[in-house]
């Protein structure tokens, strides 16, 4: 792949944020992710790139978020020309299968739970990079984790 992998990640909380940027620092790959607070922080951040190619290769958001939550956000960019084709994995503690199977059929390319140990952050990490190296074009269907 010739370009850069950009993975945004969206999560209101600072001390699950600072967990997933210490486990990217430690695989040497914390130049590749940028975070945010919420929704609506994600669709301005994509609204100020101008350059397609500076668009990012994935997107991950936190199911539950203050002011606009992961499932909003999913169906905003799932409905925006734009934004449609980047591949979206939702990250969350809840385990509810009605609400995974939701987000994937809203369009979400997977349905992570959230990780325990820093071991599982660490695998987690390396699973967000290589969906990053993936075709982009999948088959639509999306997997749970």
């Amino acid at each position: 792949m010739s370009e850069t992998v950009k993975i945004l990640l969206a999560d209101d909380d600072p001390e699950d944020r600072m967990i997933m940027e210490d486990t990217f620092r430690e695989i040497q790959l914390s130049e590749l992710i940028h975070f945010v607070e919420n929704g609506e922080n994600i669709l301005s951040y994509l609204d100020a790139i101008n350059a397609e190619s500076d668009l990012p290769t994935l997107i991950v958001l936190d199911l539950n978020m203050p002011r606009m939550n992961g499932t909003q956000t999913l169906k905003m960019l799932k409905a925006n020309d734009r934004y449609r084709h980047i591949p979206v994995i939702i990250f969350s503690t809840s385990i509810n299968t009605i609400e995974m199977n939701e987000c994937i059929k809203t369009g979400a390319s997977s349905y992570v739970v959230k990780p325990v140990t820093y071991k599982e952050c660490l695998d987690t990490a390396r699973s967000f990079y290589n969906s990053c190296l993936q075709n982009s074009q999948s088959s639509g269907t999306g997997s749970v984790y």
